[in-house]
């Protein structure tokens, strides 16, 4: 009875391990260019979906994220045509107190 229950104990967890290194992960990576390359193309979701073995709301996560990018970079442009910096401004404001002093010239 013990040799059984070792056999079965062993069995169990060679197909656990078995099991596992074949799951595929959930959080796989997803190739939005491949994706966008489909959108662009003119494929419905559900069909991207499928030739790519992904899930139709990854689809529509990459998506979204072409569409950000996209108003991201029309956003940086307009402020650089209008002659504006994104990141750095030209020189900071004083502060209340600084103003608020008396100076002596």
């Amino acid at each position: 009875m013990r040799k059984f229950a070792l056999v079965m104990a062993s069995a169990m967890l060679v197909t656990t391990v078995a099991f596992a290194a074949s799951a595929r992960p959930a959080y796989a990576k997803v190739d939005c260019d491949a994706v966008m390359n489909e959108v662009n193309s003119g494929k419905h979701a559900k069909d991207i979906a499928a030739d790519l073995k992904i899930s139709t709301s990854s689809v529509y996560r990459c998506k979204r994220k072409a569409k950000a990018a996209a108003k991201a970079a029309t956003k940086t442009s307009l402020q650089v045509k209008s002659g504006r910096e994104a990141a750095a401004p030209a020189m900071a404001a004083p502060s209340p107190a600084a103003a608020a002093s008396p100076t002596t010239k």
